[in-house]
């Protein structure tokens, strides 16, 4: 008997868009926490969720490996696990349920159960873990294997239906002390196929580091808050090499809040990727204002391919509205340093964010032509528990306080314009994108579209226009 079956509840085939893009990566900290409980001598095995067509193929997995505990561990390194879409928690509600039915222990970890444990242990879940998980997992697992049935304020991170205090674990900070992810529970090759047959290629995911010191006021942090640790660089290099030799991946995703903070990261990085022969194409995330020559240069030479910034704004009133901390001339630099050294680049843009007028969204548009990213991705402001933004949003949300899936793009509070303004805005910026990047990159298909693509433009403005007048008026 699987003294401990883990899980997560972010099911790919519940996110209509992402679905259909069919970019599957399997659930990285669900991983690391099997491989750290693992390491301390429990038997594990992993139910996937991101492949799975429902829910009842946990049911299916829990009658297979009869557990004794159920541990529901979501993937914190997953953004959309931190966004705390409303079809996921359903499931996770449904998976506690399951589990429960057939007497396991039920314990979750996750960012929308550290921020609404309440509704997690209403639901039937015994514990709920806050913030990072393992340390706080393995202590409460040694406690019950024991025999211990103390509360929650014994062990420190825990919280359950009869805890009176309410603790959070501080963060471990040596991670090259971790284990690396359980990758032998995963099925690989389903991956690996699903990858070729859409994308000609495989990718595979990692993280360097944990959490983001930055204070950009719309950004949840659940899990890690202000607080930011790294892997060494010589760690990671290994990670990679052990990858390339195991698995042979084309190409890696990085899912780091911020790749390669720390001062000469980035140049160590790639120097010993050179040396170990451990060389493989990816992509990852960086603030514009933290791209140096330098840095460029090693990204490039590390292998880098691809770098989303996360631009959100061509007008500096937005930024400095947002705490984001940086300038606009610094994405314009950033985007230029990256494409001279051969990588691409990608923006990602936010619209709706209170006090942004006609004039800010026209600055955005003027960013991206005049940029020239190689691709780009669109969302609203979104309020999340936690974050300064919620807080000075919080009076104006209803019932709904949540997307129910990646791509609602709901307007879950009072913004500049009417929600229908942003859905217009979302189609009007990509067929001028489109259009643009297909003249840019000599894409055939692309360039025979130009004729939809004008006309599509030319519609959406006449709407938006309206929309603008109305609210002038």
């Amino acid at each position: 008997m699987t003294q401990i079956l883990f899980g997560q509840s972010y099911y790919l085939r519940f996110d209509p868009k992402l679905w259909d893009a069919m970019m599957p990566y399997p659930p990285l900290g669900t991983l690391y926490a099997a491989s750290y409980i693992r390491e301390r001598g429990y038997n594990v095995a992993l139910f996937d969720a991101m492949l799975a067509d429902s829910e009842e193929e946990w049911s299916k997995s829990l009658d297979e490996h009869k557990p004794q505990y159920a541990v529901i561990f979501e993937d914190n390194f997953n953004y959309l696990s931190k966004m705390c879409l409303l079809r996921m928690r359903e499931a996770a509600f449904t998976m506690i349920r399951m589990a429960k039915e057939r007497g396991c222990t039920v314990i979750l970890c996750g960012a929308d159960a550290t921020d609404h444990y309440d509704q997690y242990l209403a639901r039937g879940a015994d514990y709920c873990l806050l913030g990072e998980g393992e340390e706080t997992l393995a202590e409460l697992l040694d406690q019950l294997s024991a025999g211990a049935k103390r509360e929650a304020n014994d062990v420190i991170g825990l919280v359950t239906r009869h805890s009176s205090l309410v603790t959070r674990r501080p963060d471990i900070t040596n991670l090259d002390s971790l284990p690396f992810p359980a990758w032998d529970l995963v099925d690989i090759q389903k991956y690996k196929k699903i990858w070729y047959e859409r994308h000609g290629y495989f990718s595979m995911n990692m993280v360097t580091t944990r959490g983001c010191p930055y204070h950009c006021n719309w950004c949840a942090k659940p899990i890690w808050g202000q607080r930011y640790n790294s892997r060494s660089p010589e760690n990671v290099a290994a990670e990679m090499k052990w990858l390339k030799q195991n698995f042979a991946p084309d190409h890696i995703w990085f899912a780091d809040d911020i790749f390669g903070l720390k001062p000469n990261w980035v140049e160590k990085f790639a120097e010993l990727l050179r040396e170990y022969d451990a060389v493989i194409p990816f992509k990852c995330l960086k603030r514009a204002d933290l791209v140096t020559e330098k840095t460029a240069r090693a990204l490039a030479d590390a292998g880098c391919k691809t770098v989303w910034l996360g631009a959100e704004s061509g007008s500096q009133k937005i930024l400095d509205a947002m705490d984001k901390g940086d300038k606009v001339q610094d994405i314009y630099r950033a985007a230029e340093l990256l494409r001279v050294n051969g990588i691409e680049v990608g923006f990602f843009l936010q619209f709706g964010y209170p006090g942004e007028t006609w004039d800010d969204v026209q600055m955005t548009l003027k960013m991206v032509r005049e940029c020239l990213p190689d691709d780009i991705g669109i969302s609203v402001s979104y309020p999340l528990p936690g974050t300064k933004f919620y807080e000075r949003v919080k009076m104006e949300l209803g019932e709904k306080q949540n997307w129910v899936d990646s791509d609602d793009l709901a307007m879950l509070y009072r913004g500049p314009f009417p929600q229908e303004f942003y859905r217009i805005l979302h189609g009007r910026v990509h067929h001028e994108f489109r259009m643009r990047r297909a003249w840019r990159k000599n894409d055939l298909r692309g360039m025979i579209r130009t004729p939809y693509y004008l006309l599509g433009m030319a519609r959406n403005e006449i709407k938006l226009k309206k929309f603008r007048n109305s609210v002038v008026e």
